[in-house]
């Protein structure tokens, strides 16, 4: 069955090319596109395309067709081209002719724009809420090991005394700034494009404010044409959001890969986290990390794909489009993946607190004693010089202690500023305003 069939045959190899994935990549959209239909049926009822008692089944049928989707039990069956075609087909065998009319004053272009939006809000919300969990879990490792010295390291060499609090305070803050990324995506994805049909509108009377309202969204694509030119430009916002958060996994799991080595022997991962080898004995690999951080830097690529996919591309609608959910729609997923097994294995962590008993790092403190020189009145390139000819004749000492007090320093972690900074930016979200229209559309049911 295809919405557009009328009636020549389309030879069979053109169809299997053209239809691709679409039906494994639709399952993803599925619940999303029945949510979008209810929106929609209702605003047609408002505007005399369909009566009180239609609406009522088609809400009625559209609710089981939901739970099936939810449940993870909504199928495509071979030959039915997407997830569109698929509700429609189960409408129409369970009402008859009455399933056939909730096609009216929309295209698939605008249904599948509405399904991705919903998908892509619903996916940024758990991206959110796992990210929230990982920026907690390095908050209360880095206020748990603020004490701990550590060396800090610029060109890989031993530079300056760092802390575990600052080290592990410091990924909390970018988690700030990749959430601050994934906001503005937010923003741009809770925009209504049903009602723009083909890219060119309607000549039915649609009350797009309504399905605006029906759906949560914040407000609509207004221009029908930019509607369309949405589809390729919310995904790679959207993408570059993700790559912003994969960065920060990414170096996060290089530094705990780096220090868990036995040459730096800085941090423990957990036994349970780590693999062995099949001939030396005594390994324990960092496989989690390893592989968090290759989904990372692969989902770093991600805004790359897209920009190469839809570039290029005059305004309209093109097929070049469909190929954008192969490489979109599954990125959440190992998104979501990586965050949870970052916050299990931070979590978990366990730091050396001797670290600096090793004289190799005494040289991080030379510059603590050129400072503690200029505040005894000594200038600055004199103590530099000063310090710099002890070093290199083998006469420079130094005492562990450290005396850092401004902002975002070793003794002043401004862990509750940034966490100040992180609630700020989770506060414009406005999730449960979603929540809400989606729980009134679905009890809407019941009252019909």
């Amino acid at each position: 069955m295809k919405l557009w069939e009328k009636t020549t045959q389309i030879d069979k190899e053109i169809e299997r090319f053209t239809v691709g994935r679409d039906r494994e990549m639709d399952l993803y959209l599925a619940p999303y596109d029945v949510l979008g239909s209810m929106a929609h049926i209702t605003m047609l009822e408002s505007i005399g395309l369909l009566t009180a008692d239609e609406l009522a089944v088609l809400l009625q049928e559209l609710k089981k067709i939901y739970e099936l989707a939810v449940k993870g039990d909504f199928v495509i069956e071979e030959g039915i081209e997407d997830v569109h075609s698929q509700v429609e087909l189960m409408l129409t065998r369970a009402l008859g002719d009455i399933g056939k009319k909730i096609h009216s004053g929309r295209s698939r272009n605008d249904q599948v724009l509405v399904d991705l939006k919903l998908f892509t809000r619903d996916q940024i919300k758990e991206l959110v809420g796992l990210t929230k969990q990982l920026f907690d879990t390095l908050v209360e490792q880095s206020e748990r090991y603020k004490d701990v010295l550590m060396p800090g390291y610029t060109h890989l060499q031993i530079a300056m005394p760092s802390s575990f609090g600052l080290w592990l305070g410091a990924y909390a803050e970018s988690l700030v700034d990749d959430m601050t990324m994934l906001q503005a995506a937010y923003r741009t994805v809770n925009r209504n494009p049903l009602g723009s049909a083909a890219g060119y509108g309607s000549s039915f009377p649609l009350n797009r404010t309504m399905t605006t309202r029906l759906l949560g969204f914040d407000s609509m694509d207004y221009n029908v044409i930019y509607a369309q030119m949405g589809r390729g430009k919310m995904e790679r916002n959207v993408s570059y959001a993700m790559a912003s958060l994969a960065g920060t996994i990414a170096k996060l799991a290089f530094d705990a890969c780096m220090f868990n080595s036995q040459n730096f022997g800085f941090v423990k991962l957990p036994d349970e986290c780590t693999t062995g080898s099949s001939i030396m004995p005594h390994k324990k690999n960092p496989d989690v990390f390893e592989l968090t951080r290759a989904k990372c830097n692969k989902l770093q690529a991600l805004p790359q794909q897209i920009v190469l996919i839809s570039n290029n591309l005059p305004s309209g609608y093109f097929r070049d489009y469909q190929i954008l959910k192969e490489v979109f729609l599954p990125a959440f997923e190992e998104m979501k993946d990586c965050l949870k097994m970052t916050t299990y294995i931070i979590s978990r962590l366990s730091v050396n607190t001797h670290i600096l008993d090793d004289p190799r790092y005494q040289p991080i403190f030379t510059v603590e004693r050129v400072n503690e020189l200029v505040l005894q009145g000594v200038p600055f390139r004199d103590a530099y010089k000063q310090v710099g000819i002890e070093f290199e004749q083998g006469k420079f000492q130094h005492s562990q202690e450290v005396h850092h007090t401004h902002e975002g320093s070793i003794g002043r972690l401004c862990n509750a500023e940034i966490s100040d900074l992180m609630q700020h930016e989770l506060d414009k979200f406005g999730f449960s305003k979603v929540a809400e229209a989606e729980h009134q559309l679905l009890a809407s049911i019941k009252s019909c």
